[in-house]
């Protein structure tokens, strides 16, 4: 018996030991009746209904990016598969460490798994640019990502060079040379899109699938906010056999350049 128990049980006893005369006469004993004291509930019960309570941190076609940031990152190529000195040079490794030469900063938000599908379609939405993207974004309860934001959910607090690691795998919408239309008039770039869950491989520390290859993503750059109309870069790059890297960014076109290639991905803040 356990002592609440017990002291219930000796506190009766003696609420009917004193409802008897002191002569013994046949008296009927009061019964007093004690009110149920509250019992707590087992921490473990009280935790797992709370976590069935709490809303999750992002929307179920988001993932939760959160950790510590570095603003600026040094990596060293070991092996090029390009010209370094060419803008858009490969490389086929890195040293697998990367150096953090800035900052770290706090983050937390969510952001698109994949890239942006309409519904009823199988590909990813195209012909896009920064200011389609912010609206489409918009449209969606959600907003464009910053470029400090995209970068951290590619590359994860590891700071990777690619989404995958340090080696340039084939496990992206990438490298292909076969660009253009067979077209004897004029040229014309090939649609080689692919479905957003298409390469399952081709995933971030995060979860985030296809930052680099299959399709550029615009981004709202930090500190350029004023400067319109090109406040935007873009991210991750398409098919074509360029860098395709987590940090390298296109910043020659203005908010409103759309092209084939350009597709939208969208963050939002986390809850609690």
């Amino acid at each position: 018996m356990t002592v609440i128990g017990a002291l219930l049980v000796l506190g009766l006893v003696a609420a009917v030991s004193r409802a008897r005369s002191s002569d013994g006469a046949g008296v009927r004993p009061t019964v007093v009746t004690a009110a149920p004291l509250p019992l707590p509930l087992p921490v473990e019960t009280t935790a797992a209904s709370a976590a069935v309570l709490a809303p999750p941190a992002c929307p179920t076609d988001m993932v939760l990016v959160e950790g510590s940031y570095c603003t600026d990152v040094r990596q060293d190529c070991n092996r090029w598969l390009d010209d370094a000195s060419l803008p858009f040079a490969r490389c086929g490794e890195y040293s697998h460490h990367s150096r953090c030469v800035g900052k770290r900063v706090p983050m937390r938000f969510c952001i698109d798994r994949r890239e942006y599908t309409r519904p009823g379609e199988k590909l990813p939405q195209n012909q896009a640019s920064y200011d389609i993207a912010t609206k489409t974004c918009e449209g969606l309860g959600k907003r464009i990502c910053t470029d400090n934001e995209w970068n951290f959910a590619c590359e994860g607090e590891d700071m990777l060079p690619y989404p995958y690691g340090y080696e340039r795998k084939a496990v992206c919408n990438q490298d292909r040379t076969d660009l253009f239309e067979k077209n004897p008039h004029m040229q014309v770039l090939a649609d080689h899109r692919e479905p957003a869950d298409g390469r399952p491989e081709c995933t971030s520390p995060f979860g985030v699938e296809n930052m680099t290859g299959n399709m550029d993503e615009p981004v709202a750059r930090e500190g350029f906010e004023k400067n319109a109309p090109f406040r935007n870069a873009l991210k991750g790059g398409w098919w074509m056999p360029a860098r395709n890297r987590c940090r390298p960014a296109t910043t020659a076109h203005d908010d409103y350049f759309k092209d084939l290639q350009i597709g939208v991905r969208c963050c939002g803040g986390a809850g609690p």
